[in-house]
């Protein structure tokens, strides 16, 4: 092998053993993602790493110990392809909020401490639906029916027939959709606010619940419901998402689960990503360079 071959041989082999790297941080980044509620905040979005102190509730623990201590890093990528509308007769009772995906399955978990956003029965309310990729669809919005019981899986028939509010195509507004609902004035205490997402510019349909405490007009907010058996204990940590300030809505007033500081916003981890990715490049142009002097 001759002086001039043998540094671009491990050149290439340089770039070779960079290669799966780089595909792993592409494959990681947000290019199959699309978004998830942040307000109320949605069950997958309090427990991803950009759910601050929802995070580390013990619910969010359960959920990421239920999926083999998988995090839900993909937080705005809980879709199913090709349900075409026909979301009772794809997507099983008790998995409703995993939308069945085993990669989600600790979402389901029946439990009376999720990280939920207070609201105001009666009052109406706009979801903030935090999206990463745009894409056009209509948003269905489902409350549980009076009697919900937390303590039990989620099914279909908790759920009516027809949604709270349907919205076809809203525009994305600084990176969320936000779709106004109002919610019934005869439910109090703790529900789901379910929210399926059909696109009509892929096959997907994404689901998602949204833990809710509602409080009768003019009452400062319900005590939280006792655990079921079985189930542990909310403690301290494990209280709704860093509230913020109350903010004012037409029939009431609501504090919302905040979705997190500047540093975990939808657009970080795409910047991660590319950061992670460019910091690779320049150390295996690094390593290259290296080589070739040899």
């Amino acid at each position: 092998m001759s002086r001039k071959t043998a540094p671009r041989r491990r050149t290439a082999l340089a770039a070779t053993a960079a290669a799966p790297l780089l595909l792993g941080l592409w494959a990681a980044g947000p290019a199959g993602a699309h978004g998830a509620p942040t307000d109320p905040v949605s069950r997958v979005y309090a427990c991803s790493p950009e759910g601050g102190a929802a995070a580390r509730s013990a619910a969010c623990r359960a959920a990421v110990a239920a999926n083999g201590g998988a995090p839900f890093t993909a937080w705005d990528n809980l879709r199913v392809a090709d349900v075409g509308g026909r979301d009772r007769r794809v997507i099983p009772d008790g998995e409703l909020c995993s939308g069945g995906l085993a990669a989600y399955r600790g979402l389901d978990l029946p439990r009376t401490d999720w990280p939920s956003t207070r609201l105001t029965a009666g009052a109406t309310v706009t979801l903030r639906y935090a999206s990463t990729i745009p894409h056009t669809g209509t948003f269905r919005l489902y409350l549980t029916e009076p009697g919900y019981n937390p303590s039990r899986p989620l099914t279909w028939a908790d759920l009516p027939e027809r949604p709270l509010a349907e919205v076809a195509d809203p525009p994305l507004t600084d990176g969320a959709y936000r779709i106004p609902v109002r919610l019934p004035a005869d439910r109090t205490g703790r529900h789901v606010l379910y929210t399926v997402w059909q696109n009509s510019s892929t096959p997907d349909t994404y689901y998602s619940c949204s833990d809710v405490v509602l409080a009768a007009d003019g009452e400062k907010g319900p005590s939280e419901a006792a655990p079921a058996a079985g189930t542990p204990a909310p403690s301290a940590s494990s209280a709704p998402a860093v509230p913020t300030a109350p903010t004012a809505v037409a029939g009431g007033t609501r504090t919302a689960a905040a979705p997190g500081d500047a540093s975990s916003s939808p657009g970080a981890p795409l910047f991660a990503g590319g950061a992670a990715a460019v910091l690779l490049l320049t150390g295996g142009a690094a390593l290259a360079v290296r080589l070739r002097r040899r």
